[in-house]
């Protein structure tokens, strides 16, 4: 991986998890970044009756609808010869930005259920769908930066394989080492974030993209 790839990777790893523990907190539970966590709380609702269910149902359909329009943005930019990675982050951080303005328009937020309270939440889902989208089509040889479970596991394979002399694990060990970690200070950082700021903890990942955007090389 070179140096570059490097610091994307962790910058988009560090952005991911805070999003995802900020919104987490903010949000009355919603997971933004990785959706399939929020059926389990759907499941966990339908065994304990919540008023916070609605809008854990909401997102799903939501994320997919973001997805879809990511991919048909990412062939649109792909045939006009635009920069793809680059505007992919700017839309990204036009849904982030929006999402600030939603949380300021909703706060304080006191129910799950209220329309801005909705909106915000679907947005930031929608935002981190972007995200989702263009790590799968456009950073194929950069490491998952939304959801580290399968990074965490292929860690500790090539940790072993490593130790046992095997120079790819070695190769593929550094490649993920960087968005795990960064991830983690990210979910640290969210939470201490809301606590000090509440949602304008947001304006962060905002600036992170516009530096991503602006250093971006397609």
């Amino acid at each position: 991986m070179e140096r570059g790839d490097s610091k994307q990777s962790a910058a988009l790893g560090f952005l991911a998890g805070y999003v995802d523990t900020l919104g987490f907190i903010g949000l009355f539970g919603l997971f933004t970044a990785h959706v399939t966590g929020n059926f389990v709380l759907i499941g966990r609702a339908m065994a304990t009756p919540s008023h916070d269910v609605l809008i854990k149902l909401l997102v799903f359909p939501v994320f997919i609808l973001f997805v879809a329009f990511g991919r048909l943005m990412i062939l649109h930019w792909e045939r006009s010869g635009a920069r793809q990675l680059r505007n992919s982050f700017l839309l990204q951080l036009a849904l982030m930005a929006a999402t600030v303005v939603c949380a300021w328009r909703a706060s304080p937020m006191l129910d799950a259920a209220a329309p801005l309270t909705l909106l915000t939440g679907m947005l930031c889902a929608g935002a981190m769908a972007v995200q989702n989208t263009y790590g799968k089509l456009l950073l194929g040889k950069v490491a998952a930066t939304t959801v580290m479970t399968g990074n965490v596991t292929q860690l500790v394979i090539d940790l072993v394989d490593t130790l046992r002399g095997d120079a790819e694990a070695r190769a593929r060990l550094k490649k993920l080492v960087w968005p795990v970690l960064a991830f983690c200070v990210g979910c640290i950082s969210g939470a201490l974030a809301y606590i000090a700021v509440g949602f304008n903890g947001l304006l962060l990942p905002c600036a992170i993209l516009l530096w991503l955007a602006s250093t971006a090389s397609d």
